[in-house]
C-alpha cells in the first residue's frame, strides 16, 4: 500500500508557516517550564496510596469517585488527588495522591474506613502504598533531566558520525520542539508530569528521530546521485519520496495508541496521551521542520541561499 505515490509538495516553501505554527506550541512549552508544570509525587515527594474499595456483594452499588471526593472535602483533605485506576461493575480501585506535608496515608485510610465501613472491611484493602521524600523527589527530577539530556547528546553524536554535524543539529532542534510541545499540552490540559511521562518523552524522542533519520538518509543518497539538482529541491524530493512510508508508519502506530488511550484505563492514559502527541507532532516535525532546519544550518543550504 502506498499513499502520496506521486507527491510533489514544496515543504521548504512552506517552512515559514511551519515556523509560525510551531512557535505557538514551543512558546507554550517554554511558559510551562517557567511557570512550572504540574509534577507528580514522583518529583515533589509525598504519598501514593491505592485502595481496593470494591463492592462487597453484587447487591451493593459500586462507589463513585464523587462520593470519595465528598468525604475528603468534608474532612479538610483538599490536598488529596484521587482517581479511579481500574474498575468493573463490582471491582473498583482508587488511587490517592498527596504531596509532601499534606494528608498522609493513615489519615486517608481512617477517613475511608469511617465513611465506607462495608467497602473497606477486607484483608487486602491496601494494594499499593508508596512514600517519596523531598530529597528522593529532587534526585528523580535531576535524573529525569539527565536522561533526556544524555539521550539528546547521544543522538547528536550518532547523527554527526553517520551524516554531518549540521544533520545532528537539525534533528535535535526538531526533537526539542517535540518535547516542548508535549510539555506545553500537558500544562494546558492540567496533566501531571511523572516518571511514566518521562519514559513517554524518551519514547517520543526515539520514535521521532527514527522518522527523521529515514528522511536524512534519503537526502544523503539523493545528494550523491543528483549533483545538478539544487539542495532545496533534493530536500523536497527526499521528503516526498519517504512520505508514504512516514504516513503509514505513523498512522498504524497512532491507531494502537488511540486504542490504549480510550480503552487502556486511566493507569496508562497519560502515557498514551503523551505518545499520541509525540506521534502527531513528531511526524509533523520530521516532515516540515527537520529538512528546513537542515537547509538553514548545512553548508549546502547556505550556499544555495547565497546563490539566489
Amino acid at each position: 500500500m502506498r499513499f502520496f505515490e506521486n507527491a510533489n509538495i514544496d515543504f521548504l516553501g512552506k517552512r515559514k508557516f511551519a515556523y509560525i505554527f510551531s512557535s505557538v506550541f514551543v512558546l507554550l512549552g517554554i511558559v510551562a517550564l517557567i511557570v512550572g508544570p504540574k509534577l507528580s509525587v514522583d518529583f515533589t515527594g509525598g504519598v501514593s496510596l491505592e485502595l481496593d474499595m470494591s463492592a462487597p456483594s453484587p447487591n451493593m452499588p459500586p462507589l463513585k469517585i464523587d462520593q470519595i471526593r465528598e468525604v475528603l472535602s468534608r474532612n479538610g483533605a483538599t490536598d488529596v488527588e484521587i482517581q479511579t485506576i481500574r474498575g468493573t461493575d463490582q471491582q473498583v480501585f482508587f488511587l490517592f495522591r498527596s504531596k509532601i506535608g499534606g494528608t498522609d496515608s493513615s489519615e486517608i485510610i481512617k477517613m475511608m474506613k469511617e465513611a465506607f465501613p462495608e467497602y473497606t472491611d477486607k484483608s487486602r484493602l491496601i494494594r499499593l502504598q508508596e512514600e517519596v521524600g523531598p530529597r528522593v523527589g529532587d534526585k528523580l527530577k535531576g535524573d529525569a533531566f539527565l536522561a533526556v539530556l544524555l539521550s539528546a547528546i547521544g543522538m547528536i553524536i550518532y547523527i554527526w558520525w553517520r551524516f554531518e554535524f549540521s544533520y545532528g543539529i537539525a534533528a535535535i532542534i526538531a526533537l526539542i520542539h517535540d518535547v516542548l510541545v508535549t510539555i506545553g499540552l500537558f500544562f494546558i490540559t492540567g496533566r501531571e508530569i511523572s516518571l511514566t511521562i518521562i519514559a513517554a518523552l524518551l519514547t517520543i524522542v526515539g520514535y521521532s528521530i527514527n522518522d527523521t533519520i529515514v528522511i536524512f538518509d534519503r537526502i544523503r543518497e539523493n545528494v550523491k546521485t543528483s549533483r545538478k539538482e539544487s539542495f532545496p529541491d533534493i530536500i523536497n524530493r527526499s521528503i516526498n519520496e519517504t512520505l508514504s512510508r512516514t504516513a503509514i508508519t505513523s498512522l498504524t502506530t497512532l491507531l494502537v495508541v488511540l486504542t490504549l488511550f480510550f480503552f487502556g484505563g486511566s493507569v496508562i492514559r497519560d502515557f498514551a496521551f503523551a505518545f499520541m502527541i509525540g506521534i502527531v507532532f513528531g511526524t509533523y516535525s520530521s516532515i516540515f521542520l527537520a529538512g528546513s532546519f537542515l537547509f538553514q544550518f548545512s553548508k549546502k543550504g547556505k550556499q544555495a541561499k547565497r546563490s539566489k
